[in-house]
């Protein structure tokens, strides 16, 4: 299978919905040109157009589509074809109503909206299977065809009766008997012992909330059947000859599926990103959306998509902001620094009617070229063209960030000891912050990949500890790997049981203490956390703390800072300890963002890390890509104002404006030879 990142040229475009134009020609051939003007290169067609390429059962329509396809590939524009499953016709709901997903309290929904079927009715696999099949015998062949889009968004989850039965056979299959159930659900606690897997159902507030187990494993099985359905769409296409990648676009920070599993069975990863711009200091946005970035590079260690933006504002949210000038390149580039092979909008044209007539789109209603967003969006295109040479590097990250969406699923139903606001993805983004801040790429992985690329990780609230994973830690700090763990962490095992003989479980010896107890602090409580006399790091500011306070017991560790308030006052609350050739430490509590800065800021210079860069400014953002010849370094204000900031010696301006500051709400793109680095 052809490789199509190994081309000389971003993907530049996004999705088109030529369907709602059809009986109006001269809108399509004016969108082409206007294609061409903004530099856009591939097209995403067909994600919701099912009622139009099969308006009846066994009715296909494709010519349309056919003609769309010759058209642009004659104007040297690509498509990305997608398969229609996201939203399916009136037809099909009414002929086949188990199509029709059932909520949690039983009641089946009515037609409408997206994403309202289920996974496992054999009427929708069946229809599905059809469509793609069509879709793949008449365009497998086509030049202008480079990859197919796998549905959209997958998302949320059925309980029907065909649901309640595959889910039971998935527990058989997982557990074989009913008593290793009984004992990985402990169902012994409030007398809830099933004596058979027929008895059992899927959680539900008008049934069973209280069981964990059943709570965890119940968002395994959606994953799981997710990912079944997504290969039989696949396995559809690949039936019927069709040989181009596959790709599924994944949501921001989406706790729904583990995204992780659906991941292997596609040949790339894309995501749609919509940040809430200029509701908060942008800076801070910048990096919640890098992190979202590197997670989607780290699934595969691979490039990804940036599939969906938006070149203006989303429509669906409670504000929505316009982009100021220059944060559409700025938000654009960063995908590609991050390790985006595109940039792709949502939408190209935007539509007349229905739910997002008035989400931002490259041609809005106007429908001219001499709007705001229009130049930007030509001007962004440019800029592709001149920085192609980046499109053959990789991002190389020394750091990693575990984040686990099973122990995060775990952590979040476990009642206690904060059952609103545990606030696990702000402690995971403070570590990305504090490290990325000091000049780190860094990587966002799981409990199922390797550790051995990297010399620092970082397992905030690793909650649950699946497969042994604390067994891979300690080898990473055998070996002289850095490891920063934070509270709460190494709880409970893969069934969400706690861990016997304290914690963090298997890694009290690493880490050179024991957890004992720890407080949750009402909102308006906090704590700080001081210099501990004489500490080897020469930490010497003080941070306040909220949230969560752990109290530990030392061993062998050494207390770097200690609790200032309270009845703990005086308890470590940062530790270090020297384990192998590596080193363990332990944070405390959840601490101020600074107190992270400043902390991997020392780690970072007493262990002599590699920086891609030194000395970066609040308000930019830097991260490098590497090629066999250049490191380009990406240098992103996020800011209304110009930063001064120095860049590396022996460094050259590949595009951008730099006169020993970065403007406002711009990038500057460098490069320099890796025999130099």
């Amino acid at each position: 299978m052809k490789d199509i990142f190994l081309s000389n040229h971003f993907i530049y475009g996004g999705d088109y919905n030529p369907e709602q134009w059809l009986d109006q020609p001269d809108i399509l051939k004016k969108d082409i040109t206007l294609m061409k003007k903004a530099g856009i290169n591939t097209v995403t067609l067909g994600v919701f157009s099912w009622s139009v390429l099969e308006p009846q059962e066994n009715e296909f329509h494709f010519e349309w589509l056919q003609e769309i396809i010759d058209s642009l590939y004659c104007h040297d524009i690509r498509v990305i074809l997608a398969t229609p499953s996201g939203s399916r016709p009136r037809w099909l709901a009414e002929k086949y109503p188990e199509v029709l997903r059932v909520q949690e309290n039983r009641m089946r929904y009515l037609y409408g909206e997206r994403h309202n079927h289920c996974y496992t009715s054999p009427a929708y696999r069946e229809r599905v299977r059809i469509i793609n099949q069509k879709l793949a015998e008449n365009f497998k062949n086509h030049p202008a065809v480079i990859m197919w889009h796998i549905s959209n968004e997958y998302r949320d989850e059925c309980h029907c009766p065909l649901c309640q039965n595959a889910f039971r056979n998935w527990l058989k299959s997982k557990y074989q008997s009913i008593d290793k159930l009984n004992h990985a659900w402990w169902t012994t606690f409030w007398s809830h012992t099933y004596n058979s897997f027929d008895q059992i159902e899927s959680p539900s507030f008008i049934g069973d909330k209280g069981l964990h187990g059943l709570s965890l494993d119940w968002k395994r099985f959606v994953t799981d059947q997710t990912t079944d359905f997504m290969c039989c769409e696949i396995k559809a296409l690949r039936d019927a000859g069709a040989t181009q990648p596959a790709v599924v676009n994944f949501m921001d920070d989406y706790t729904g599926l583990n995204y992780y599993r659906l991941a292997e069975h596609v040949e790339y990863i894309s995501w749609d990103s919509y940040p809430a711009w200029h509701q908060q200091p942008d800076i801070q946005t910048a990096y919640d959306t890098a992190m979202q970035h590197d997670l989607m590079r780290s699934m595969k260690q691979k490039p990804f998509f940036l599939m969906e933006s938006c070149p203006a504002s989303p429509n669906w949210m409670n504000i929505s902001k316009i982009k100021k000038p220059g944060l559409l390149s700025n938000a654009s580039l960063q995908a590609i620094a991050h390790g985006s092979c595109s940039v792709q909008f949502f939408q190209i044209r935007q539509s007349r009617g229905g739910f997002e007539k008035f989400h931002g789109a490259v041609i809005d209603h106007y429908g001219e070229a001499d709007t705001r967003v229009f130049r930007e969006v030509s001007e962004l295109g440019k800029a592709l063209k001149q920085i192609k040479e980046i499109t053959n590097t990789r991002v190389h990250a020394t750091a990693a960030i575990i984040y686990d969406m099973e122990s995060r699923w775990a952590m979040e139903n476990a009642k206690g000891p904060r059952n609103e606001g545990l606030y696990y993805h702000e402690a995971a983004l403070k570590s990305y912050r504090g490290l990325r801040e000091n000049g780190l790429n860094t990587d966002i992985i799981n409990m199922d990949q390797s550790l051995e690329q990297y010399q620092i990780i970082a397992a905030p609230m690793l909650y649950m500890f699946r497969n042994g994973f604390e067994k891979k830690l300690k080898k990473f700090v055998e070996h002289g790997g850095i490891l920063i763990m934070t509270y709460w962490s190494g709880i409970v095992d893969e069934t969400d049981l706690c861990f016997l003989g304290g914690t963090p479980h298997g890694l009290m010896d690493v880490l050179g203490l024991r957890s004992e107890e720890i407080d949750s602090l009402c909102d308006h409580e906090v704590n700080h956390l001081l210099p501990f006399t004489g500490n080897p790091m020469n930490m010497k500011n003080s941070y306040s703390c909220k949230h969560l306070c752990d109290l530990v017991r030392l061993k062998d560790a050494e207390p770097l800072m200690v609790y200032g308030d309270n009845f703990y006052k005086g308890y470590p609350a940062l530790t270090r300890h020297k384990y192998g050739k590596g080193i363990a430490y332990y944070v405390c509590a959840d601490a101020e963002m600074n107190f992270y800065h400043d902390l991997y800021n020392r780690i970072i210079t007493e262990n002599q890390l590699q920086q891609i860069m030194t000395d970066i400014p609040d308000g930019i953002e830097v991260s490098s890509r590497s090629g066999e010849k250049y490191e380009y370094l990406f240098i992103q204000n996020y800011t209304d104002h110009k930063i001064s900031i120095r860049i590396p010696k022996n460094t050259e301006i590949l595009w951008g404006s730099y006169d020993g500051g970065v403007c406002g709400y711009s990038t500057v793109i460098c490069r320099k030879k890796i025999k130099e680095i």
